[in-house]
């Protein structure tokens, strides 16, 4: 199962955006048919509001009661949590859920304030992690999702980033890439098949290089599993 998580905004009490789910819809799409002779179920979450909302981060509560829905719809499935933007940061802060396997945090919006905690990782070990992000992403900073994943390996192995040279928050340039590379580290995660070397690879990598990996243009055209 992969849930995806849309983006949202900082602070907001009001209803979820219709917008930011019909985004994920096309990707959720390419998921499920990437994976549909393995038997993959794609859904995409409607979050109770927009906002993460400082220290109630609703879309982390909501993405952990989605995966409770899952476990009561179809029993004890692994589940891979991924999601954009805000979207990116709930499923790293739920990946604690013990059914949760991996996750996929594409351009993850993970802010630093004076004084403040950073963002926890401690519920990352034991479950494989992929960021995406683009070099030029002017609403989330590439740099921030470089030091949680830098946090993350210390007590994980199994982490690894990409970037995307030259492209935005939207991910839209390299599009066909980043869903050849999400679909990837699905099937790979979920279903135990064999990552496409670059994955491996940066798996395996200490950082920085397993961290700070290009995204190859015309990834995915010739993938062999």
């Amino acid at each position: 199962m992969v849930l995806l998580l849309p983006d949202g905004e900082a602070d907001s009490r009001r209803r979820s955006s219709p917008l930011s789910y019909a985004a994920q819809l096309p990707p959720a799409r390419a998921l499920a048919r990437s994976g549909e002779g393995d038997g993959l179920a794609v859904h995409v979450l409607r979050y109770r509001w927009r906002g993460w909302n400082a220290e109630d981060a609703h879309p982390a509560q909501d993405a952990g009661w989605a995966v409770d829905e899952v476990q009561r719809l179809y029993g004890d499935v692994p589940v891979c949590l991924a999601g954009h933007g805000m979207g990116g940061r709930a499923a790293l802060r739920a990946a604690g859920h013990g059914a949760v396997t991996s996750v996929l945090a594409m351009a993850p919006w993970l802010p630093e304030r004076a004084g403040a905690e950073p963002e926890p990782v401690r519920q990352l070990a034991g479950r494989r992690v992929l960021i995406v992000h683009g070099t030029n992403d002017a609403r989330t900073d590439p740099e921030l999702s470089y030091r949680l994943a830098e946090r993350a390996k210390k007590s994980n192995r199994d982490v690894c980033r990409f970037e995307v040279h030259s492209d935005g928050h939207a991910l839209r340039q390299h599009r066909s890439e980043v869903l050849a590379l999400a679909s990837d580290f699905v099937r790979g995660s979920l279903f135990a098949r064999s990552y496409a070397r670059p994955v491996a690879d940066a798996l395996a990598a200490p950082p920085p290089l397993g961290l700070r990996m290009p995204l190859a243009a015309g990834f995915g055209r010739s993938l062999r599993h």
